[in-house]
């Protein structure tokens, strides 16, 4: 399920960048487990550096 990015984050220039736990872990190929752990712990929207600090491979 697709969530909407929230309005006040889009356009912002020069700001982090903010994925979907779900694109995230398929990009970086994390199983299932690893993907409800994030979602979890940061929810279903994040920025990326709070994706790769969490992320355990």
């Amino acid at each position: 399920m697709q969530y909407p990015i929230p309005s006040h984050r889009i356009g912002q220039r020069g700001k982090e960048k903010v994925w979907y736990v779900s694109e995230f872990a398929q990009r970086f190929r994390l199983d299932k487990v690893e993907e409800n752990r994030l979602r979890k712990l940061l929810g279903p929207i994040a920025t990326e550096i709070d994706l790769l600090r969490n992320a355990a491979r």
